[in-house]
């Protein structure tokens, strides 16, 4: 098993930066990729970004250049630098854990991130 937590999150002013943080704790072994996905009141959930194991990143259109995925594979953590925030960004932020490539899937709680105009 694995489980994952994540931090971050908060009230921020349009314009503004966040960083959020995922770590995984347990069973890590064969982790191959962390991902963060996104979920706006009403709305479903959507990817942010993802990065494997060798360091490869995948964004949503809409966030590339905004945001930035980043690994720290000693650690087992993840982080997602996000800037230039606006209201429509607003959403719980949940972090994605893969083993062997999707063969399991685990995820944590979800982390508000509030961006007021």
């Amino acid at each position: 098993q694995v489980q994952v937590v994540e931090s971050g999150g908060g009230l921020v002013q349009a314009g503004g930066s966040l960083r959020l943080s995922c770590k995984a704790f347990g069973n890590t072994f064969g982790i191959t990729s962390f991902g963060w996905y996104r979920q706006a009141p009403g709305k479903t959930l959507d990817l942010v970004a993802d990065v494997n194991m060798y360091g490869r990143t995948n964004y949503s259109d809409s966030m590339e250049g905004r945001f930035t995925v980043s690994r720290a594979n000693a650690k087992d953590m993840v982080y997602l630098q996000m800037s230039s925030l606006q209201p429509e960004d607003t959403a719980v932020y949940y972090c994605n854990v893969k083993i062997d490539w999707g063969r399991s899937n685990y995820w944590g709680s979800g982390t508000q991130v509030t961006v007021s105009s």
